[in-house]
């Protein structure tokens, strides 16, 4: 966790310099058969697509009375349009840099926030039955499964029963997913989830109702959109 922390905190350092983790990537890389995929299929399609950003949007329907927790934030509020929510947003993640971040973007931009939390996605200082509404978007795959199990219980204990929560997971077998692996790897992310969609499911089902399962991330990754249930 501590890695990934730090490979977070680099990445918001080199950004305000305006260099990318991902610029000059090496030949390995770059002539990997399962990366030239992931770039060929990502390329094509429009971020705000493959990412699934708009059937999150439509699926979780923000209002103006809902509180939204974005577990493992990472700068969504920022880049992804959840600083143009009506609810109230409130994010989580491990690395200070982002926090610091976003603080800096939710003063500078005058929004109205809830809080923002640096910490583990496992562990939040949220009551029980605090959210209407959350997301954890690109964070499960840095995680084995007993702590995947863990972030799931987290998210029932704070989101209210029949919330809706939009989670994704990767798709270990899809060569996009191997070739985005690849490139986590390089910025200091290993990817460590170790599960099929049906095991997920699983173990998913003690906490949430499944109601859509997409492929999202240029078909690396499955997004799952669920209902709280208690």
């Amino acid at each position: 966790m501590e890695l990934i922390a730090e490979s977070y905190d680099k990445g918001i350092d080199y950004g305000r310099r305006g260099i990318s983790l991902y610029d000059d990537l090496p030949e390995y890389i770059t002539n990997n058969p399962d990366y030239i995929i992931y770039k060929k299929t990502t390329e094509s399609i429009e971020p705000s697509v493959y990412s699934g950003y708009k059937e999150i949007r439509e699926y979780l329907s923000p209002t103006t009375n809902m509180k939204f927790i974005d577990l493992g934030c990472c700068l969504n509020l920022m880049f992804n349009g959840y600083d143009q929510w009506a609810s109230t947003y409130h994010g989580v993640d491990i690395s200070s840099k982002t926090i610091e971040l976003l603080n800096e973007f939710s003063t500078n931009n005058k929004l109205h926030i809830g809080a923002l939390i640096c910490g583990s996605i496992h562990e939040t200082p949220f009551d029980a039955n605090y959210f209407d509404i959350g997301a954890c978007i690109g964070v499960l795959e840095y995680y084995k499964k007993d702590f995947v199990e863990k972030a799931l219980i987290e998210a029932h204990r704070i989101i209210k029963p029949g919330g809706k929560l939009v989670l994704d997971i990767p798709n270990i077998v899809s060569p996009a997913c191997r070739g985005m692996i690849l490139l986590e790897e390089h910025a200091g992310r290993t990817d460590q989830f170790d599960m099929l969609p049906l095991d997920f499911e699983n173990m998913l089902c003690n906490y949430f109702e499944i109601e859509k399962v997409e492929k999202a991330n240029a078909w690396a990754m499955f997004q799952y959109f669920l209902s709280c249930k208690k």
